[in-house]
């Protein structure tokens, strides 16, 4: 006979048995004594219940067991068993010690740089910057900065990377939605007129942050050499107590007294117009 040719029919036969779920193995799932014996790390008392049996594979099961250890709330011991053909000896594979589907879990992994947060770096710490960073360009490209702009052309002495567009759209942000921008506290308590712009302290930023951001110069300032916003404020601004007061007056209302009133002559100067004209009364109280 020639050679078949092998079917879809075939691709079909063959992707079931891959698939096809494990038969439990009722030699190794009555193993249970072999599988509790197998756990050694602990004293017995630290295992528990035998809780259910998994099969893993043609003669390959899996024993559960309560773990009674302490700090382990709700995690199991698993023990895989197995055996030869045509032998009823089963064999210890591995015991391991497993959470359950109520045990308490470690919040998952995150990188170094995802959890650093503002602040965390401390004297001689070192924070490397990836070559990628989307806040940082090349010191030798064009950039929309002024500032970048002048120092770029020096070949040499420039800086090698400087911050990019998205970079300094983030720090602005960042800023002005934080402790140096008008809704910090202290801003919001200072007098309207008390603002960093108009204060003779303000020491505006270079390039494109200068129309928005600066650092106060104010010895006695809270924010002393830190950025603020140009409209954000403090008590100590520079013409804080030059300024007409903000208190609000109360307006009282005009009560007239006139149960005491007397005629007053008023009189006229010598030759003027009004010296012809009778002298008028006023009352006076």
């Amino acid at each position: 006979m020639g050679a078949r040719r092998v079917g879809d029919n075939d691709r079909v036969t063959t992707r079931t048995t891959a698939i096809r779920a494990a038969r439990l193995d009722q030699v190794c799932a009555d193993a249970v004594g072999v599988a509790r014996g197998a756990i050694t790390e602990v004293d017995a008392a630290d295992v528990g219940d035998h809780i259910e049996v998994v099969a893993e594979g043609d003669r390959v099961v899996t024993h559960f067991f309560e773990s009674h250890l302490a700090g382990y709330r709700g995690w199991r011991w698993a023990v895989t068993v197995t055996r030869v053909p045509r032998s009823r000896h089963v064999t210890v594979c591995e015991t391991v010690l497993l959470p359950g589907p109520d045990s308490l879990l470690a919040p998952g992994w995150v990188p170094w740089n995802e959890r650093v947060q503002p602040g965390d770096l401390g004297v001689g710490d070192l924070m490397p910057t990836a070559p990628d960073d989307d806040r940082l360009a090349p010191g030798y490209v064009l950039s929309d900065d002024s500032a970048v702009e002048d120092v770029s052309w020096e070949l040499g002495l420039g800086r090698s990377r400087v911050m990019s567009r998205e970079g300094r759209i983030e720090t602005a942000q960042r800023w002005y939605d934080g402790e140096s921008g008008p809704e910090a506290p202290i801003a919001t308590a200072a007098p309207r007129n008390a603002r960093c712009g108009t204060c003779g302290f303000y020491l505006p930023l270079a390039g494109t942050m200068r129309a928005m951001f600066g650092v106060c110069g104010n010895l006695y300032a809270p924010d002393d050499a830190k950025a603020v916003s140009a409209d954000h404020g403090c008590g100590a601004h520079s013409e804080a107590l030059l300024g007409a007061s903000e208190q609000p007056v109360e307006e009282l209302p005009t009560v007239y007294d006139d149960s005491e009133v007397e005629s007053v002559a008023v009189s006229r100067a010598p030759g003027s117009v009004e010296a012809s004209e009778p002298a008028e009364d006023y009352g006076h109280s």
